[in-house]
């Protein structure tokens, strides 16, 4: 029955999966922000995160250490951010076309490796929960907020670092006047490539850590398709967040609670019309497209969000 959803117990389970599923979000859009509060959007974040995914499983599986793991995607990541980098920054192409690509590649090799070096769906021993001494004792925030996995501690973590980079560094600084005015920045002796290089790698390194959290982290698994749209949600979520980190934050928790709601739905097995289970599985993409739909022209993107620059000589 419907009254199941609201027992204390199913309350904190979801709470607790809703905080844990945010993870991938927060990882994947805080470094597609970076990028876009820097001029340069990144439709690939997807294929980035499945490559991130597979490296970070298969040197997990072949291994057996899960921080080698997590160095694998953080590397296979920023590589295929260099590669956005020099495709959209050097070569100036257009971008939205630029990102798709980089998304099938992702898409394609990370299935290709998949058959070639797994063949099959293996399982691998990857971050368990963490205990936070006395704070995890704590009657019901405790289970919510203090038994996470070392993945979520950091993908929460990377948010008030964000803001402080963004906000209170000189890079930050660089970051958002490269993409506002690359004219004027240049001008002033900052290097709009070489910023626009250090955030779009960045972003894919955030991206393949996104990944390497579902396959060695939530998931455990690797399989075909394994993301299942979470890094196109991922660059929603920077519009909806308004380009600012806690923005993100909240749109993150948003998507994240939907989903552990539904899931939790499921495990219950509480009856509902066929129509409306379906639904209920297209949610978080609803969700997305509304969110697309009602963050459009609320909030002000930067000023040189998809425009290439090419200094004057």
């Amino acid at each position: 029955m419907i009254s199941q959803l609201f027992t204390e117990v199913v309350i904190v389970g979801i709470l607790s999966a809703g905080i844990r599923l945010a993870t991938p979000y927060l990882f994947a859009s805080i470094g597609e922000m970076f990028g876009q509060r820097s001029g340069v959007y990144n439709l690939g974040v997807e294929g980035i995160m499945l490559m991130g995914a597979f490296a970070a499983f298969y040197v997990t599986l072949t291994t057996g250490n899960l921080w080698l793991g997590l160095l694998a995607a953080i590397v296979v990541g920023g590589l295929m951010g260099v590669a956005m980098a020099v495709i959209s920054v050097t070569f100036q192409a257009e971008q939205g076309i630029s990102g798709i690509g980089l998304y099938l590649f992702g898409l394609g090799m990370s299935e290709l490796l998949f058959q070639k070096m797994l063949g099959t769906v293996e399982t691998v021993s990857g971050f368990g929960p963490v205990n936070i001494p006395v704070l995890s004792d704590l009657p019901i925030v405790g289970p919510i907020l203090f038994q996470q996995s070392v993945m979520t501690y950091l993908a929460f973590l990377l948010v008030p670092i964000a803001w402080y980079v963004l906000y209170r560094t000189t890079f930050g600084l660089k970051i958002r006047a490269v993409g506002e005015n690359p004219a004027a920045a240049d001008a002033l002796g900052v290097s709009v490539k070489r910023t626009r290089y250090m955030t779009v790698t960045l972003g894919g390194m955030l991206a393949g850590v996104a990944g390497a959290s579902l396959s060695i982290a939530l998931l455990n698994v690797f399989q075909q398709n394994l993301t299942s749209g979470i890094g196109f949600i991922a660059v929603a979520l920077v519009y909806f967040g308004g380009w600012r980190p806690y923005g993100v934050l909240f749109g993150a928790l948003l998507f994240s609670m939907v989903n552990a709601l539904q899931l939790w739905i499921q495990a219950l097995n509480i009856p509902i019309p066929f129509d409306a289970s379906e639904l209920l599985i297209m949610l978080p993409y609803v969700l997305t497209i509304l969110v697309l739909m009602f963050s459009a022209g609320r909030v002000r993107k930067p000023s040189a969000l998809g425009v290439a620059y090419e200094r004057e000589s």
